[in-house]
């Protein structure tokens, strides 16, 4: 009895032997790295057909795939950048139209403020032409008041220096009131016909041609050899010029040639432009 347990007391020795060996050996891994993850994509991708299949089958809508998440945000940027284009080729559209818009306003501006200052520079014109007549007026008035209050010098020299002090003061009013004066006062005298000379000056000079143009007739009348004389007739064919009488002008420059050869350049220089103006022939 005693020998039959020590027999497998031994059998069980030796048997447990290999068991512990066989528990301590670790089994080789039949899968590797490389296809645990073929493994996994393998499962993902059953996954995502399953729920395209039930997605189908439960809504009865077209499915819709969906792309890989690195593709879906790659289209999401590229819409995101599709729209950005879009947005900055209108604002540059928008930017190159207030361009011109605010190019036109800047013309339409210029425009303006150069009408503006032609407005003004005619304003300004007129307020002095106001002016001059005003002190024309003012002139005119005190010499009329002047030859009323106190007639003409019986001396015909004073009376005379005194007018032509007046015009050489730039006072063609009075100078003009002076010498009508004179010529009435005095009209036989040594000066009358250079007295007429000036008035026509005077008249000459405010424009009223006609009066200016009696006036330097009669102190030309006999054709005096005077320094003034040649001045005198070339002035009457301005002043006929003027008056639109081109022939009656030609006629008179023709006449200051003849009668006054040695006339000052100056006043042959004028002639000749005032030939120019009558359209006198060569």
């Amino acid at each position: 009895m005693k020998l039959k347990a020590a027999l497998l007391a031994s059998v069980l020795a030796l048997t447990a032997v290999p068991a512990l060996t066989w528990a301590q050996t670790a089994m080789p891994d039949p899968l590797d790295d490389r296809s645990a993850k073929r493994l996994d994509k393998m499962d993902k991708v059953v996954r995502e057909l399953r729920a395209i299949v039930f997605q189908g089958r439960d809504t009865g809508k077209p499915v819709v795939v969906q792309a890989a998440e690195t593709d879906a945000q790659i289209a999401a940027l590229s819409e995101r950048l599709t729209d950005l284009e879009k947005t900055l080729t209108k604002l540059n559209g928008q930017n190159e139209t207030l361009t011109h818009d605010l190019d036109q306003a800047r013309q339409a501006n210029d425009g303006q403020k150069a009408r503006a200052d032609a407005l003004e520079q005619r304003l300004v014109a007129l307020e002095k032409r106001l002016a001059d007549q005003e002190v024309a007026t003012t002139n005119a008035d005190t010499a009329a008041a002047a030859a009323t209050s106190a007639p003409t010098s019986g001396d015909p020299g004073a009376a005379f220096k005194s007018a032509r002090q007046l015009l050489l003061d730039g006072d063609y009013g009075s100078a003009e009131q002076a010498f009508a004066g004179y010529v009435e006062a005095f009209p036989d005298s040594a000066k009358a016909p250079e007295a007429r000379y000036w008035l026509g000056e005077t008249q000459f000079v405010r424009e009223a041609y006609g009066d200016a143009a009696g006036n330097y007739l009669g102190a030309v009348r006999g054709w005096p050899q005077t320094n003034w004389a040649p001045d005198a007739v070339l002035k009457l064919s301005r002043a006929l010029v003027a008056l639109k009488k081109p022939a009656d002008a030609c006629k008179t420059l023709d006449e200051l040639a003849r009668r006054y050869p040695k006339a000052p350049a100056a006043v042959t220089s004028r002639a000749a432009t005032t030939r120019v103006q009558a359209k006198c022939a060569a």
